[in-house]
């Protein structure tokens, strides 16, 4: 392995992008009424004492204002089931909840229907970074459910293929190894 500068930012970029994030769609409700959502995988958990969650959204992003004048946003983390989420709200539309289920949540923030969990969150605080702005939010609900998470690594969605789970510490040499999950899956 040979290593580059990041004067590069594709360079950069693949590289970020081997580590394997979930897929959410981060939502709110504009100071005009409008619905707003978009595609993250910048989602992290901060702390649980206080239960503090934060994304980053680009600056240039056309639903900033919404965002920071909101106070509240909804982290909602998608299914494979829901695939079709993720290119949805990443494309710009008018109306992106115009076919989508959801329902009305915390702060007016739209929470989509099935997703495998949802964080309805008040605003703590917003964060320079770069040409990012990172949003830190206070969750004040919480919902999950089991299902199988969508996973996006190195430019491509994935599903998790599971570690069987030892019986003992000494047959945990017997788990199939990184390299051929992410064959598995990833590919």
């Amino acid at each position: 392995m040979s290593f580059k500068t990041v004067e590069d930012p594709m360079h950069l970029r693949q590289a970020l992008g081997r580590y394997a994030t979930g897929v959410t769609v981060v939502t709110t409700r504009g100071p005009d009424g409008k619905l707003e959502g978009l595609t993250a995988n910048s989602f992290s958990s901060v702390s649980l004492d206080p239960p503090l969650v934060l994304w980053s959204l680009q600056k240039r992003a056309p639903s900033l204002e919404s965002f920071r004048s909101s106070g509240s946003f909804a982290v909602n983390v998608l299914g494979t089931h829901q695939h079709s989420h993720c290119k949805h709200f990443a494309t710009p539309a008018q109306d992106k909840f115009a076919d989508i289920a959801h329902e009305i949540g915390f702060g007016g923030c739209p929470l989509l229907t099935d997703s495998l969990a949802t964080f309805e969150c008040s605003t703590h605080s917003v964060v320079e970074g770069g040409d990012h702005l990172i949003f830190i939010g206070r969750v004040e609900r919480a919902v999950y459910a089991d299902g199988e998470p969508l996973i996006f690594s190195a430019g491509s969605f994935c599903v998790p293929a599971l570690f069987p789970k030892p019986e003992s510490v000494r047959e945990a040499s017997t788990i199939v190894q990184p390299a051929a999950i992410q064959r598995e899956c990833c590919s």
